[in-house]
Formats: C-alpha cells, structure tokens, sequence
C-alpha cells in the first residue's frame, strides 16, 4: 500500500510542482476532468479582466492595431505549433474544432480528385464522424462516403478508394492512444491523406506532426490547453499542402488583403486562409495568456507526470477490494494511452455525482463510463491519494445509491 509520506515525498521531488501555483484552483477540490474543461491559469484571468476592461473598455477599436488583436489567431497558432510538433507558419487558432474539421475534410476530398471515402473509426468522437455526414448530405453520396472499421482494424480497413483516413490520436472513452507515425506512413502508402484529431493529446503528450509527416490536424482549445469553455480551436496544414488550400469557408479574414473590401474572394496564399469571420477576441486573449503556462515546460516531463499520475491512480484502484467492480477500460500499459483512465460500472452515472458531491470532480461518458482525467501541471501525487480514498469510501458505503446522484443534469 502507498503511504501518504511517499506521495508527499513525489510531490515534492516533482520537476513540474510549481506549476500548481500558475492556477486558480478551488480549495478542498480535486479536479480529475480536466480532458474535458481544463482548470483556469491565473494569467487567463488576469488576461479576461485586462482585455475587458482596459482594451476594449478604454481603448475600443484602437486594440485592434495598439493591443494586436488582429494577430491573435496567429500568435497563438505559433504558440501551439511548439506543443504539436509543427514548424511557423502551419498552425492557426480559428473557429470550433468541427468547424476547421469540415474546412479541411473539404480541402483534403479535393485534393484526392475520384476518391470519395473517408475513413474513421466506429468509436470516433460523433461530432467528427457528423461533419462527414454533413458533407455527404451536401455534395452527395458519389462525392463522399463515410466508411467506419474498428480502432484495431485500422491498417486492414485501409484500400485503394480511400481519400482521407480521419482518426483521433486519443480515443475520448478508453482513453486509446494510437501510433501517429505507423498509420500515417502506411497510409501514405496508399495515396490516402490523414486528418489527425489532437482533442485528448494536445498538452499532456509530446506530438510530432512535422517528423510524423501529418497532413491536417485540428484540436481543440478547451481540454489540456486551459483556454475556458468554448475556447477556440486550432488547424494544422502541413506546407507542402499550403498550394492546395482551398477550404470552403471563404470569409473575410481569409481573404488575401482583407480590408481592401474587394467584391471578389482571393484567398492569402498562406495558412490564415483557414480564418473566416472576425476573430473572437475575448475568448481568443483568454486562450492565449492560458498558453504561457507551458512556455518553460519540457514536454517529456508532462507526459512522464500524466502517465505517473494515472499509474498512481490506477495502482490504488487495483489494491482495494471495494474497488473490484470497476473494470478498466483503457489500456493497462501507459504508453499506450493518453492522460486518461476509463473504468465501465452499471452504476457510473451515480458514482461520479457522488464523487462530485465529495468535491472529487471527475466525468461519466454514456453508457456506463467513469473517466478520469489527469492534467500534469496542476494535480499533484497527493490529489490521487485522496481521491482514490474517497472513491474507496463511496463504494464501501454504497453512498452513490443515494436518490440524489441517480438525478440527470443536462450536461451529463
């Protein structure tokens, strides 16, 4: 059994401890979700107030040239392109995630001329396998075809129709990490182009997008990167595919020379024609002082923490007999997923409303998932000590049988 001592004894020889001081973090809390809202860094605060109040407050219009909002989508492109494994110029913060999957699903089906279908897998997050269907149901079904296989079927269900092979480099249930490099390269084998999803992966792992020679990625801002809720996403082209890049939502901010106000759309020659309406600033800055907290971060410890985190956690699970009807679903093997930890419980639903209740703030996944997320830079060994202990206690009690935590919310 792991004794508080040692995990006092980890926290306190853990290269990335001080960054815990870079969020404003609840008290008497511990926050296991952050692969579905990250926490909020006490410079996004900061940030919010400072863009609110003085920028747009005093400053109005002039903020667009005097505090340099039009170069936000850019700046913060560059910003993530560090964390992704992407030299300047390829990566640009724009819109939603769906949104920029829909722009580049277009751009890469145009790319590969009679070729129609695009290839996922059955447990892909479902707003990714949507934008396909909305596409088919816009350009029709000889132009676009969804085909989905299983996760580990991938290599086999690959054949020589496929336009655009679309995968999420981290399962957002089991928590699955795949091999970027092998399926990209044996794709390219076979003339299919790949869509990388980054959701799960961006900001707890080392990703390498350039050296995995990667075609399209997008990613959202939300989860590991801490930009708040709704925060916006991010698009990845690789420059040799800069010449092909025609996406279909010609807005205004993707034009060549956007404030010449010309009648005629001419797209910039560069990635910024991903962009399309006026740039959320608000949420935009929010994000981008969010960023900073990895400025000085060594991506190999984050993924050494998270992964020793959920070992942690899982370890603890393992070694309590109250714990025996959880069943894990996510890998045994760290390196082979993400930040994450999966466990499948007829009775998820409740056991995670009663951890929240006990300010242990985890996350169920329909049907029956209880998921833990664990973000390096502010969770330390100790949070998973008590959170393991109050999980032991709630099972132990039967607590999560209360009628209270059988009640749906509306996010779920």
């Amino acid at each position: 059994m792991i004794e508080q001592d040692q995990l006092e004894a980890q926290d306190r020889s853990d290269p990335l401890a001080s960054k815990r001081d870079e969020f404003a973090l609840p008290e008497d809390s511990v926050y296991l979700d952050g692969n579905s809202l990250g926490c909020l860094p006490i410079a996004a605060r900061e940030r919010a107030r400072q863009v609110v109040e003085t920028q747009w407050g005093h400053d109005l219009i002039k903020s667009w040239n005097k505090h340099s909002w039009i170069d936000l989508p850019v700046r913060i492109g560059e910003k993530i392109a560090r964390l992704i494994g992407a030299a300047p110029g390829q990566t640009i913060c724009c819109d939603s995630t769906s949104v920029n999957l829909f722009k580049l699903l277009s751009v890469a089906l145009k790319m590969q001329g009679e070729r129609c279908v695009v290839l996922s897998v059955q447990d892909n997050f479902p707003s990714d396998l949507y934008m396909v269907e909305g596409l088919r149901q816009l350009l029709g079904d000889d132009r676009v075809r969804l085909e989905l296989c299983a996760e580990e079927a991938i290599e086999s269900a690959m054949h020589d129709e496929v336009a655009v092979l679309m995968l999420t480099q981290v399962n957002f249930r089991t928590g699955q990490l795949l091999d970027m490099r092998r399926l990209t390269e044996r794709a390219h084998a076979l003339g299919i182009l790949l869509i990388w999803d980054l959701a799960h992966s961006a900001g707890v792992l080392p990703i390498e997008l350039d050296a995995c020679h990667v075609d399209f990625a997008v990613g959202c801002g939300y989860k590991y990167l801490n930009g708040g809720p709704g925060a916006p996403a991010f698009a990845y082209v690789a420059q040799r595919h800069h010449a092909h890049l025609h996406q279909p939502i010609s807005g205004w901010m993707g034009h060549a020379s956007p404030f010449e106000f010309d009648a005629q759309y001419r797209p910039a020659a560069n990635i910024t024609q991903l962009l399309a309406g006026t740039p959320p600033v608000i949420s935009m800055s929010v994000l981008d002082a969010a960023l900073d907290v990895f400025r000085d971060v060594d991506l190999s410890q984050l993924r050494h923490k998270a992964s020793a985190l959920s070992e942690l956690f899982r370890a603890l699970v393992e070694q309590s007999p109250h714990l025996r009807d959880l069943r894990l679903l996510s890998p045994l093997l760290p390196q082979q997923r993400g930040a994450q930890l999966a466990y499948r419980h007829p009775q998820a639903y409740s056991i995670c409303q009663a951890l929240i209740a006990h300010n242990i703030i985890a996350d169920f996944r329909a049907p029956d998932l209880l998921r833990f997320g664990f973000s390096p830079l502010p969770l330390r060994y100790v949070d998973i000590g008590t959170s393991v202990a109050v999980l032991i206690e709630i099972m132990r009690s039967e607590r999560w049988r209360e009628p209270q935590y059988a009640i749906r919310s509306k996010v779920t």
